[in-house]
């Protein structure tokens, strides 16, 4: 695989996974503009254990307390670590359910194998979610704190999550948009974000891992790579959202969902070309 993909794979998996961009509005466009062949099953597996090692590293401390939280629940001691561990994984079942309900019906294969629909879910979803996140972060109260989470609102949070399977949406952004919603300040929004995300990548990459083994995939020197870089880009785009949120508005994120949802509509009609 070619140094200059792998660069850029990796770049596209660390920024767009966590600033509320929508990464696979980026990635349904990346084949178009590169002319590239698919990266295969083991460099998609590497790129994401990078981008859930990032999250563990820079949250280390909220991840050590959720593990000792998670202990307390084998001993059934519920503490305060210990119900946040529990709600976060409770706040996973909806996405999971949800997951296995689409693969059932065929949903998503279907919609990779459709270009232009894929393109028109995208541009929509990035539009519409959009507007979500702007009218999520304008009218949200700013006074929470993650160590004010109890069950409801994880839950609620866990069902935003949901909508995250559909192409464009956003992970981060609908989450966050949910937490916003319900009274979380900026950072905590996102810190929450990023800690329930941990199970969802984790998750996804565990069932690429066993697609990848399935079909052979080789874990060379490349896949390694692209799981370093990873790391190093998903950190550093966690770090700068966790700094921009303290000092500004989901706005410009907002702004930029905007102009690639309507670059995808056009794409998909036929009114640009790549």
């Amino acid at each position: 695989m070619p140094l200059e993909q792998i660069i850029v794979l990796a770049l596209i998996q660390g920024i767009t996974e966590f600033l509320p961009i929508s990464s696979s509005g980026h990635l349904a466009i990346l084949s178009d503009l590169t002319g590239w062949s698919d990266q295969g099953l083991a460099v998609d597996v590497m790129m994401h254990v990078g981008s859930l090692a990032a999250i563990i590293v820079y949250f280390r401390r909220d991840v050590l307390n959720l593990v000792a939280g998670g202990f307390d629940l084998l001993r059934l001691h519920l503490s305060d670590r210990a119900r946040l561990a529990l709600y976060i994984l409770l706040a996973t079942i909806p996405a999971v359910l949800f997951g296995l309900f689409l693969k059932s019906v065929g949903y998503l294969d279907a919609l990779r194998a459709d270009p232009t629909a894929k393109l028109t879910v995208i541009g929509w979803t990035a539009i519409i979610y959009g507007i979500i996140l702007y009218l999520a972060d304008r009218m949200g109260p700013d006074r929470k704190r993650v160590e004010e989470m109890n069950l409801p609102p994880a839950l609620l949070i866990g069902l935003a999550q949901m909508f995250a399977l559909i192409p464009g949406t956003s992970r981060s952004g609908v989450t966050i948009s949910a937490a916003r919603f319900l009274g979380f300040s900026r950072p905590e929004a996102a810190r929450f974000s990023f800690l329930l995300g941990m199970p969802a990548i984790a998750g996804a990459g565990l069932l690429t891992v066993r697609e990848a083994l399935e079909t052979g995939a080789s874990f060379s020197g490349d896949v390694w790579l692209a799981a370093a870089l990873s790391f190093i880009v998903s950190f550093a785009a966690i770090a700068f959202l966790m700094a921009v949120v303290k000092r500004m508005s989901f706005a410009p994120f907002v702004i930029y969902r905007m102009c690639l949802g309507v670059f995808l509509l056009a794409l998909a009609g036929g009114y640009v070309t790549i």
